[in-house]
């Protein structure tokens, strides 16, 4: 009982000669995991500004330890411009914003492809970020062409957003194309444009219709027909099987809805974001560090490679969910539980490693052997998104985080 007294007198005459002396004394508030990660993060973002040239972006490392390079059409382009202005964001680096600006303004001539779905992240993880944080106006126009662009894509009697020109397909939606409804559910506000986020809504409950089993794991690919508008095929492209539940597809779902519900208020969304998140939250084969197998359903599993970037998206949309029904707080831990995995050192890198990457451990296609176990750009960005959301929730001081 003496010693404990002593100990506590002692910690209370170090804050006070701390504070008479003006030296700020460190609160231990447990969110020290969360500090170093964002430091990592930022360094590493100014170390690849530095190395990249904008409009040959990081992508990936190939498996001789080269960079994978994104062109302009790359579909994963605009990912790197996009995690530079959300490290902006953590950290206030002023370094970090001029070279987010440099990078997003180079990518300029996407905004005039019109054979892909993927516009929402080519152009509006970076152009659209890069207007929400600053407002200027030079980001507009990029937006406003891609979101046209985009829109002439869907389809009314489908009811939906074609999302690939190649393939045996007729009318080709994968899971995936969810997540560019956000684009078109903010061009409609943005450029008084109601058609667009009519559209976005309308592929939603298409998707959530025809993609989905009664489990709510989802299909990667509906092939429909363009004169019915009926489903012809139900596949995959990247999964393990038709029937299987491919790891990144059940992410992309869930961020989907929970978007959708914010930018509709459409009650059905949310209900079925609940869902799937019940179903990868509950999913026997979830790993116990909650960074999850590239597919549920893989046999192998002590020989499967992890996603990072499934757990990043799966964390980003938990923390959103979190904040948009009553009992979040089980949608915050699962998530904050993703995120210190990520921070650890199995999955983050070491700063000045990894060819400045953040994440490690992600799968691209993994049955067409491309980019398995490797560092992916969009892993990052969702990454540093979630990040970001977290320290929103809990309201963390980011003045510390800038290292420089």
């Amino acid at each position: 009982m003496l010693m404990k007294k002593l100990l506590s007198a002692f910690v209370a005459s170090v804050a006070l000669i701390g504070s008479a002396s003006g030296m700020e004394v460190p609160k231990k508030d447990g969110n020290d995991w969360f500090r170093k990660t964002a430091k990592t993060a930022v360094y590493q973002l100014n170390k690849a500004a530095e190395t990249y040239t904008p409009g040959m972006n990081p992508r990936s490392v190939n498996p001789d330890g080269t960079v994978r390079l994104a062109p302009l059409r790359d579909w994963t382009t605009g990912f790197f411009a996009g995690s530079l202005w959300y490290g902006y964001e953590l950290s206030g680096d002023k370094k970090l914003q001029s070279e987010a600006k440099r990078f997003t303004l180079a990518l300029d001539s996407i905004q005039y492809i019109k054979d892909t779905h993927d516009l929402g992240f080519m152009l509006y993880c970076a152009y659209g970020n890069a207007f929400r944080i600053t407002g200027d106006k030079i980001y507009l126009k990029p937006l406003e062409n891609g979101a046209a662009n985009l829109y002439a894509r869907f389809n009314k009697k489908v009811g939906a957003i074609r999302s690939w020109d190649f393939g045996h397909w007729q009318f080709p939606v994968i899971i995936d194309n969810l997540m560019n409804l956000e684009y078109l559910y903010w061009a409609g506000k943005e450029f008084n444009k109601p058609q667009y986020a009519e559209a976005a809504k309308t592929h939603a409950i298409t998707t959530m219709k025809n993609h989905f089993r009664k489990d709510y794991s989802s299909y990667h690919v509906i092939s429909y027909d363009t004169l019915s508008g009926k489903v012809l095929q139900r596949e995959t492209h990247q999964g393990l099987t038709n029937e299987s539940a491919w790891a990144r597809g059940q992410a992309w779902g869930l961020y989907g809805y929970t978007m959708s519900y914010k930018d509709t208020g459409d009650k059905k969304f949310i209900a079925h974001a609940e869902h799937i998140a019940a179903f990868i939250m509950n999913h026997p084969a979830m790993p116990a560090d909650k960074i999850p197998l590239w597919d549920f359903d893989v046999h192998n599993r002590d020989r499967s490679p992890r996603d990072a970037s499934a757990a990043a998206v799966i964390a980003s949309a938990l923390l959103d969910l979190s904040t948009q029904v009553k009992d979040g707080q089980k949608y915050f831990k699962y998530a904050e539980d993703i995120l210190k995995s990520l921070s650890s050192d199995e999955y983050l890198a070491k700063p000045g490693e990894n060819h400045f990457f953040i994440l490690k451990h992600s799968v691209g296609a993994l049955l067409y052997n491309s980019e398995i176990d490797t560092p992916l750009n969009y892993a990052d960005y969702y990454f540093l998104e979630a990040l970001k959301r977290y320290a929103e929730i809990k309201k963390i001081d980011l003045k510390t985080i800038n290292p420089n």
